[in-house]
């Protein structure tokens, strides 16, 4: 467990976001496109691609620090399928 009691920590907010690599069908996406978009008539949109977004707020002395234990996390808890899908990791202030 990570130590909050020493006064130096921040509260980071994590977005993560996890999709299909991009060779790879998205089909939740292509159903989107078909079904929803498409059918009412916003033919200029070309393509839409689907993902999954974790927001976590984490303790950490600062961004890096915050990104590398974030990461980690996913890594270890198998968040995500490191063969068919990437892990984005945005972190920021609160």
């Amino acid at each position: 467990m990570y130590n909050s009691d020493n006064g130096k920590n921040m509260i980071f907010v994590a977005n993560v976001s996890i999709e299909n690599k991009s060779f790879l069908n998205d089909p939740e996406g292509e159903t989107i496109l078909n079904d929803l978009i498409l059918k009412e008539d916003y033919h200029d949109i070309i393509s839409v691609r689907t993902a999954k977004s974790l927001i976590i707020e984490i303790l950490a002395t600062n961004i890096d620090d915050a990104e590398m234990r974030i990461k980690e996390m996913c890594d270890n808890l198998r968040i995500y399928n490191p063969i068919v899908s990437e892990c984005k990791i945005v972190i920021q202030k609160k």
